[in-house]
């Protein structure tokens, strides 16, 4: 059984065919979903859906690119939101100077103001970090992130980054980008991370992996990421490699 660790099944691109989709992907041996709130908008629909599905859980927060639309009251909703039962991650948060949707000193801020909350909460953090690798590891630091952890998703950071990350505690998340053919360095991370601190994502409808790509992005793609895995983990059959990146999933984010 697999556990895809970081969906945005709220997405548009599923309005026709949601159901078919996580359908498609329980037959094929995916366990749960964690579906992810970027704003509050899709926060309240990650934990609408997560209410729907026994199977689906939730994460909440404001994603990087969206900290401008922080209003009044949003983390009072946010502490609402987090009553519920299936909710079991606070994000995706962090930062991102790549297309900076959001300001940088914006995004600072609101990444300090959001470890509070998730701390408060006692949720562990889904952190998305693109070029602000030193910037994001050095907040986390001194907003002690690191007393509730959680999980760097779809990494695709150097080795300096992966080690700082295994060193606050936090898990690393590989996605569809494992596949892909100009990714031999994030190859080499992932085969030197311990496995017992490896997640696994699709970020779906995002990063189709190969040899999908040019398709939208589906949870039942998962298993390319773990067969991936295993490829690098000569010691491992694809069955460990399944297993124990679903007990991590399970372990994070308190899923029995």
């Amino acid at each position: 059984m697999l556990i895809d660790t970081h969906t945005h099944l709220d997405d548009a691109r599923y309005n026709e065919d949601r159901e078919a989709v996580i359908n498609r992907a329980r037959e094929a041996g995916v366990e749960a979903f964690v579906t992810i709130g970027c704003d509050l908008t899709t926060s309240q629909a990650a934990v609408a859906l997560a209410d729907r599905f026994p199977f689906v859980y939730a994460s909440i927060g404001v994603h990087p690119h969206e900290v401008k639309l922080v209003r009044d009251g949003w983390y009072d909703e946010f502490r609402r939101l987090a009553k519920n039962k299936n909710v079991v991650a606070y994000g995706e948060i962090g930062l991102d100077y790549h297309y900076n949707h959001s300001s940088p000193k914006e995004q600072r801020d609101r990444f300090r103001e959001q470890i509070q909350v998730a701390r408060e909460l006692t949720l562990p953090m889904i952190i998305h970090t693109r070029e602000a690798q030193e910037d994001t590891v050095t907040i986390l630091k001194e907003e002690r992130g690191s007393e509730i952890g959680g999980v760097f998703h779809c990494f695709s950071g150097d080795n300096w980054l992966a080690e700082e990350a295994l060193d606050l505690g936090f898990y690393l998340s590989f996605s569809g980008i494992l596949t892909f053919q100009n990714a031999a360095a994030l190859r080499e991370i992932a085969k030197n991370t311990p496995i017992d601190r490896v997640l696994i994502e699709t970020d779906c409808p995002y990063l189709t992996p190969v040899p999908y790509r040019g398709k939208r992005n589906e949870p039942v793609y998962i298993s390319q990421v773990a067969k991936q895995l295993a490829a690098l983990h000569p010691e491992l059959s694809l069955d460990d490699v399944q297993r124990t990146t679903t007990v991590n999933a399970k372990r994070l984010f308190k899923i029995a």
